[in-house]
């Protein structure tokens, strides 16, 4: 089967960085799925793991942690799924990736694609999605009905964000304030359903205090958490919480004491990486989700189409997506 893969960590830049390949495909055993790949999109952990995770031996790594597809073959103990159903999932942390046209996937973390969307409108949703949906309901546990109670979005634009606010927007009833710098991106989240927008470029508290916005309950950081530590500590509520998805090289939470604000982290490969017992969590997920999109609820946070997926696409996704500036998602489709 065709596929994108890498032996060493290389600058973008690089030609070598992401090289076209043939592998074996493999078989589906167990609770797997063969999946037939029809459309991926590029998250910010592709990235993080091409240009820093070693490969283990001479093997070639494959990436990528969103697809859509078509069930090629089912492994013995498959209950959920039928040869020929149409999937979406993100992916396991452990296992190759989306790279390729043919992948392995647990059928506990694969839903049913929603059957309005194309198969590459679908395949901007499942990581962001997931990682939105923990982040709002299992790790802050956010009040669905207290109409009093208010969410700050750090980075709201992007992918994680894109969907977030759509979630809390259409599941709760928090007044949802989401911060951007652009005008474009500005308009995108009101768009969205966000409450009001403020500027991340400047100090949080003073962007506060300029829209006279009451301090949120909830505060999820999807980017630069570092740089926004201390504005977070002076806005949010006393006995707030806060939720934070990046990758800050340190992360002092003992400013949050005299508020007894708690802190929470969100990784949406934990359940399948550690199998938890309520892995199937990401199945009724997606499931759920995919109805939200089907009834006209939830739209598709798709940016922009890079084409054909192969190593050059992948290499200018990857490129754009490094440079910051992505609004939505970047997906790719067919071989």
């Amino acid at each position: 089967m065709k596929a994108i893969g890498y032996k060493e960590n290389l600058p973008i830049e690089d030609i070598n960085s992401l090289q076209d390949i043939e592998l074996n495909t493999p078989k589906a055993t167990g609770r797997d799925l063969l999946v037939a790949i029809k459309a991926i999109s590029v998250n910010p952990a592709d990235y993080k793991v091409r240009a820093g995770m070693p490969v283990e031996g001479d093997d070639w790594k494959v990436i990528g942690w969103d697809a859509t597809g078509i069930v090629k073959e089912v492994g013995e103990d498959v209950s959920l799924f039928k040869v020929g159903d149409e999937v979406w999932y993100a992916g396991d942390f452990t296992r190759q990736g989306s790279y390729a046209e043919y992948q392995i996937v647990d059928e506990r973390i694969v839903g049913k694609k929603p059957s309005s969307l194309s198969f590459p409108e679908a395949a901007a949703l499942p990581l962001t999605t997931l990682t939105a949906y923990e982040m709002l309901f299992d790790r802050l546990q956010v009040a669905k009905e207290d109409a009093s109670k208010s969410i700050l979005v750090i980075g709201a634009a992007g992918g994680v964000g894109s969907i977030l606010v759509q979630l809390a927007k259409k599941l709760t009833k928090l007044n949802i304030i989401g911060t951007a710098s652009r005008e474009e991106t500005t308009a995108w989240l009101k768009d969205l359903g966000a409450d009001a927008v403020i500027n991340h470029r400047h100090k949080l508290s003073e962007e506060f205090e300029k829209h006279n916005l009451p301090a949120p309950d909830y505060v999820v950081s999807l980017n630069g958490t570092e740089q926004h530590a201390d504005e977070i500590v002076k806005l949010i509520k006393p006995q707030g919480k806060f939720g934070f998805i990046d990758d800050p090289k340190t992360f002092n939470v003992m400013p949050f004491k005299a508020k007894a604000v708690s802190t929470h982290i969100e990784l949406m490969f934990t359940r399948s990486m550690f199998q938890t017992e309520d892995m199937i969590e990401q199945h009724n997920i997606l499931n759920k989700v995919a109805e939200l999109i089907d009834n006209g609820t939830i739209k598709t946070t798709l940016g922009e189409n890079f084409g054909v997926i192969n190593a050059e696409n992948l290499r200018k996704a990857h490129a754009f997506l490094e440079t910051g500036k992505a609004k939505g998602k970047i997906v790719l489709e067919g071989f």
